[in-house]
């Protein structure tokens, strides 16, 4: 086995949390908060009375009444089908998602609500940033059609999954990619002190680029960079293998204080409907999608657009979350045993029941 100088363990989650301001970010984004900071700015001045968590959402949608949102594919697929005009308040479209962006957007009072997987909502509210779940997805047949392989360097002696002891495992905590890393571990029998975890934040092609250059051995892929990888690094023995776990997870989350703004909470609420028959659009109409947001929107090439819409599959907005909070549950008491988190009662203290039903009623209850 290469690198054999023995396992190391990363730094103590308390040494490495996320900090509440990052110091850098990505020029996109910077202009986007920065754009988004003069709204917030704005709206914040004059507070009405709040709502409490455990009152009934208003019904009414006061005029003028505004979202800033961080949801690029619901945009787009709102456009596409032709809903975005029928919205019934004034949407401010923000051009990112994921979890470090939307937590330094929250934190600037920029956002009002964001797209993430499951592990954004319990670091922020680990990292002392109270916010709620409102909406839920997952994929039809998810072990079929997951998010992520694992993508094994050239050179690395890995045939199969327990074989990444003592080897560079890419590590990013406060991301999907990060618990995807631990909950693999836990799946082979091993522990983190079993393999050497590499913190790194997961950005665009950073983990294809690491791999390939001998940073570390191992690291999770999704998207189109499976194919990236596989194109660049397979003639040098570079490949990916299925880690036969569950990474479907989607989520619409929102800071609690913007969920105590009662004309944001109404507005909220129709805004999870709308992301639900976006959902089911997006789902009916594979071909539009693949050319009107993997090829127009994202630059990708139609081959590469038909590739990510089969990987996709089909996605399932579900009828109650009993079972998406089990499992997000779960994770975090993954989390809490390995990153050394308080615990976290996921069902009273991340989700909003609320907005439960929401997302179903806009599609008939019959998703």
């Amino acid at each position: 086995m290469e690198h054999g100088a023995g396992p190391h363990r990363t730094r103590s989650p308390k040494e490495t949390a996320i900090p509440k301001r990052p110091t850098s970010l990505t020029h996109s984004t910077a202009l986007a908060l920065a754009l988004l900071l003069t709204t917030a700015a704005c709206s914040t001045e004059d507070e009405g009375p709040r709502l409490g968590l455990d009152q009934p959402l208003p019904e009414e949608i006061p005029d003028g009444t505004t979202l800033a949102i961080g949801d690029p594919k619901t945009q787009r697929a709102l456009e596409l089908s032709g809903e975005i005009d029928d919205l019934p308040f004034e949407a401010e479209w923000a051009n990112m998602d994921g979890g470090p962006q939307t937590t330094e957007a929250f934190r600037a009072d920029a956002l009002d609500v964001g797209a993430v997987a499951d592990i954004p909502p319990l670091h922020a509210r680990w990292t002392d940033l109270d916010v709620r779940v409102i909406a839920a997805a997952e994929r039809q047949d998810p072990l079929d059609h997951p998010l992520y392989e694992i993508g094994i360097a050239p050179g690395a002696d890995v045939d199969e999954l327990s074989d990444i002891e003592g080897l560079r495992v890419a590590y990013s905590p406060g991301q999907a990619q990060g618990a995807l890393v631990l909950r693999l571990l836990d799946s082979v029998g091993l522990g983190q002190d079993d393999v050497e975890l590499v913190e790194m934040t997961s950005v665009d092609d950073t983990y294809v680029q690491t791999l390939g250059s001998d940073e570390v051995d191992v690291a999770p892929l999704g998207g189109v960079q499976i194919r990236r990888y596989e194109e660049l690094y397979g003639q040098d023995g570079g490949t990916t293998l299925q880690h036969g776990l569950r990474d479907d997870p989607w989520h619409l989350y929102a800071p609690e204080e913007v969920l105590e703004d009662p004309a944001k909470a109404a507005a909220l609420h129709a805004l999870v409907q709308a992301w639900a028959r976006s959902t089911q659009w997006i789902s009916e109409n594979p071909g539009e999608w693949a050319q009107g947001y993997y090829v127009e929107h994202e630059g990708l090439s139609a081959d590469d657009a038909a590739y990510l819409v089969e990987r996709d599959g089909q996605a399932v907005v579900p009828t109650d979350w009993d079972d998406t909070i089990e499992r997000h549950q779960q994770t975090a008491d993954l989390l809490s045993r390995e990153q050394d988190w308080p615990e976290v009662d996921v069902r009273e203290d991340v989700y909003d029941l609320r907005y439960e039903s929401a997302a179903s009623e806009a599609l008939g209850g019959d998703r």
